[in-house]
């Protein structure tokens, strides 16, 4: 009979066994698949270079900058950067919750010590056998478990690290955002300074010509009117002058909120010697998926959106908890700890929902729009890295074509400045075609710095957006 008893107990064991697997099996959180994108299709809208496995986002930004006083600067800014603190405490903001998730699976445990004390009526059920008053002490502890059947807990738990995930990729767009914003902000000093010596010169010849204007007055060889517009020319040098000085003013400032430092200067080198000399490898458009931290970052977002749906979903079905409370509890202090005071309480329960004012439905319905919207999220930063690596590269191919524009035309303008002034001094030009010459001349030289500039910053431009920096 006893052994006809235990064959039944393990058959019903084994249909208990076998029936949650099914359910498990049936009901159990899907797994994340990344969504097929078209959108990794001609994201950059070139062939003017190969596309390979490399990428220049793969070079350390130690090997893409090689002024000593940059290299400072960015070292200096990714230790004190304001945003880059941020981003770090909000990394082990995440890290906690990760915390919190691994521990699902835990039940909870909680104690209590109490002390109780009622007064009874003699004329209740109880105060005809007790004399007016009762006084209970007890020390108990109370247990809680949930199993997790429908992988509720474990898509929490995923939901948590996805969210970690997605806090360390944003610190590392931070880092990436930082390093260019301190390279161009560098190189933006550079060219204000070039663009100030070349205006100081500009000033010193224009003063000199003051007076050689004067004594051709004196000779009768121009009028009052050339004289007058010589001291306007020498004017608005001096104007741009006071321009450049108050724009370098700002672009230190500028530098030194990227630093986390008071305002001062910086010592610098000059835009001349800068030379981003790297080779411009773009990579296929996938591996935006891996460099870019912003684009990894929505990968992330849609993670953990799926991993919440796949919670939102198992909020339908019923849940199997295990609680138990015991402790000890007795009428009189000294007898507390007694064995006599010992209880102790096991529950097991199934709780399946069934009318909850839509609430679980609403939960399910508000994370899928949930999903679906961070699933266009990371689209749209495909989309967006892909536009921006595909600009950057343009803007550079057109920045060097137009920088040799820019040197002929300041050569040919240099030439005409000396012809005019030979020629005015032999009678054989008037002064406002000298005038003109210098004045082409003074703004095709800026122009030429500002396309030395726009060089270089779009070279940073598609370092950044093919994700380079962080690594």
């Amino acid at each position: 009979m006893n052994s006809i008893i235990k064959n039944r107990r393990l058959q019903i064991g084994l249909v208990l066994v076998v029936s949650a697997f099914t359910l498990q099996s049936c009901f159990v959180a899907k797994d994340y698949e990344r969504p097929q994108l078209e959108e990794t299709q001609n994201l950059f809208r070139t062939d003017q270079l190969p596309t390979d496995s490399l990428s220049m986002a793969d070079v350390s930004w130690k090997e893409l900058f090689t002024d000593p006083y940059l290299i400072g600067y960015i070292e200096e800014g990714l230790q004190n950067n304001i945003d880059i603190r941020i981003a770090i405490q909000q990394m082990l903001a995440a890290e906690a919750y990760v915390k919190q998730g691994k521990a699902g699976y835990l039940p909870t445990l909680g104690a209590n010590a109490s002390l109780t004390h009622q007064e009874l009526s003699k004329n209740s059920q109880f105060g005809s056998f007790f004399n007016g008053a009762i006084d209970q002490y007890a020390v108990t502890a109370d247990l809680s478990w949930e199993a997790d059947i429908w992988g509720k807990i474990r898509s929490n738990k995923r939901a948590f690290e996805a969210d970690y995930l997605q806090s360390v990729a944003a610190h590392q767009a931070v880092k990436t955002r930082l390093i260019a914003d301190i390279a161009s902000t560098y190189y933006q000093l550079l060219s204000l300074d070039a663009q100030l010596e070349i205006t100081n010169k500009s000033i010193a010849v224009r003063d000199s010509s003051v007076y050689t204007i004067q004594a051709l007055k004196d000779a009768g060889n121009v009028t009052q009117v050339a004289v007058d517009q010589n001291i306007a020319q020498y004017n608005n040098a001096r104007a741009l002058q006071v321009d450049l000085e108050a724009a370098i003013f700002r672009t230190e400032n500028t530098l030194s909120i990227l630093l986390a430092k008071a305002p001062q200067h910086y010592e610098r080198s000059v835009l001349e010697d800068q030379d981003l000399d790297t080779e411009l490898k773009l990579g296929v458009p996938s591996l935006l998926l891996r460099n870019r931290p912003d684009v990894i970052a929505a990968e992330y977002n849609l993670v953990q959106a799926f991993e919440l749906t796949n919670v939102a979903r198992s909020n339908f079905y019923p849940s199997l908890t295990l609680t138990a409370n015991g402790g000890f509890q007795s009428l009189e202090f000294d007898q507390l700890f007694n064995t006599n005071s010992l209880f102790a309480t096991i529950v097991g329960g199934l709780t399946q929902p069934i009318f909850n004012q839509r609430k679980i439905r609403t939960q399910k319905e508000v994370a899928d729009a949930q999903q679906e919207q961070a699933l266009l999220g990371f689209k749209r930063s495909l989309l967006v890295a892909g536009n921006e690596v595909s600009n950057a590269l343009y803007t550079y191919n057109a920045e060097t074509e137009k920088f040799e524009y820019r040197e002929l035309e300041v050569e040919a303008l240099r030439n005409a400045e000396s012809n005019s002034s030979e020629l005015l001094k032999n009678g054989y030009a008037n002064y406002l075609d000298l005038l003109t010459a210098r004045q082409s001349a003074l703004s095709a030289e800026l122009n030429v710095i500002d396309s030395k500039l726009q060089q270089l910053l779009s070279i940073v431009d598609l370092y950044e957006a093919l994700g380079g920096g962080w690594k």
